[in-house]
């Protein structure tokens, strides 16, 4: 073996050892199962070599892509190809330089190579493409209201109507539409799993707030409207984005029930917040658990034993906690000298609170005894644990 063969075949080898194995979510196809698996769904194919400098830099983009895509439900599926470990799969596929990438439509072994710049955007514009050939893509068609004016060809874009709550947002009209008013929109590309999940809940949630005049529930599909979702720096789907007077001002990121998209939405309405002037902590119906805000956070901690919980509705240890407190709340509802207390942070009523109290994570949980800040819990997050940390600290109130 001469020299030069070797030490392509060595640096070939520590590539593939040294090369980072972060495919959580792209399917790696071999010799083996290639021919078998290509015919049941369409699928976009990447053929690559692990030392590759171009393969490398598309590789995070590519599982960003995968990760989207492949879903049990979905009609298409993300792959690649080693073609150091399977040069003849390659070699059958034309494969002359890497990365090659080719869709493959559902029963067919031809592939259909890809030739645009490597980005999230176009590369999801080629997939929806491809699935439009294949008549793999079902959408649905809004009136967008259309009407023609004179001979030169002018062009008035009406304003978009809602079916049954929900507005169809496009190129032409989304930035007049959104310039003022509150609008919960919902970024999507329509052979998304995820978005294909979340689609009839959407179509939910609109209904519900069909005769809500004060808020949109709308969608953008952004396999059409590129530019659009490029501006608001869409880069995942589904992209749930609240916008007031044209610009965005939160991004959803909690979860998708019907149920938590409406609280979500009553919260940034300002509907979760209590009057300003209640000085006491508000209980919820059956749970024993106060709400205090910005305004009557000082007043509502004046007096007695406060067991505060800082929390925000989507950070996960706080959706587990939530029970564990609800019941906390229960156990002292008799007691007069004790209130257990919780604080939505990400309420712009709460931000300054939340500051000012020094809460750098949720959820921060605080004991207040007569308005004074006395500890914080960090111990196990276990009812009995709560319940025993607030009675010492009740047993020591007349020392």
């Amino acid at each position: 073996m001469s020299s030069k063969l070797s030490i392509i075949i060595l640096f070939s080898f520590f590539a593939r050892v040294f090369s980072h194995d972060e495919d959580a979510h792209t399917i790696k196809y071999t010799t083996e199962n290639f021919a078998e698996e290509l015919p049941k769904k369409n699928h976009f194919v990447m053929f690559y070599a692990p030392w590759c400098g171009h393969c490398q830099r598309l590789g995070p983009t590519w599982e960003q892509l995968a990760e989207m895509l492949n879903e049990d439900d979905s009609n298409i599926k993300i792959a690649k190809v080693d073609c150091t470990a399977d040069s003849s799969l390659c070699s059958e596929h034309d494969v002359t330089g890497y990365p090659t990438l080719k869709f493959f439509k559902v029963g067919s072994s031809e592939g259909v190579k890809f030739r645009g710049t490597r980005d999230l955007p176009t590369l999801t514009t080629f997939i929806n493409e491809q699935l439009r050939e294949v008549n793999k893509v079902k959408k649905v068609n809004f009136d967008y209201s259309v009407s023609f004016q004179g001979e030169e060809g002018d062009v008035e874009i009406k304003p978009p109507q809602a079916v049954s709550g929900l507005v169809e947002l496009n190129e032409d009209n989304f930035e007049k539409y959104t310039a003022t008013g509150k609008h919960f929109v919902k970024f999507y590309a329509p052979w998304c799993g995820h978005c294909q999940k979340l689609a009839p809940v959407w179509e939910q949630l609109a209904k519900s707030l069909e005769f809500d005049s004060s808020i949109s529930i709308a969608k953008l599909d952004c396999t059409q409207h590129r530019t659009i979702c490029n501006q608001f720096e869409v880069k995942g789907y589904p992209t749930l984005l609240w916008i007031e007077d044209g610009k965005k001002v939160d991004k959803y990121q909690g979860d998708r029930t019907h149920e938590d998209l409406k609280l979500y939405v009553n919260k940034m309405m300002g509907m979760a917040e209590v009057p300003a002037e209640s000085d006491k902590p508000q209980a919820e119906e059956g749970e024993g658990v106060g709400i205090l805000n910005g305004h009557n956070f000082k007043h509502g901690i004046e007096s007695g034993i406060t067991f505060v919980k800082f929390f925000a509705p989507w950070c996960g240890h706080c959706k587990r906690l939530a029970p564990t407190w609800d019941d906390l709340g229960k156990k002292f509802i008799a007691d007069g000298g004790v209130n257990i207390v919780k604080v939505d942070c990400t309420l712009d009523i709460n931000k300054d609170l939340c500051n000012d109290q020094e809460v750098e994570g949720f959820p921060t949980i605080y004991l207040y005894k007569n308005g004074e800040k006395i500890s914080e819990y960090s111990g196990s997050r276990t009812l009995e644990d709560l319940y025993d940390f607030v009675k010492q600290h009740v047993g020591h109130d007349e020392l």
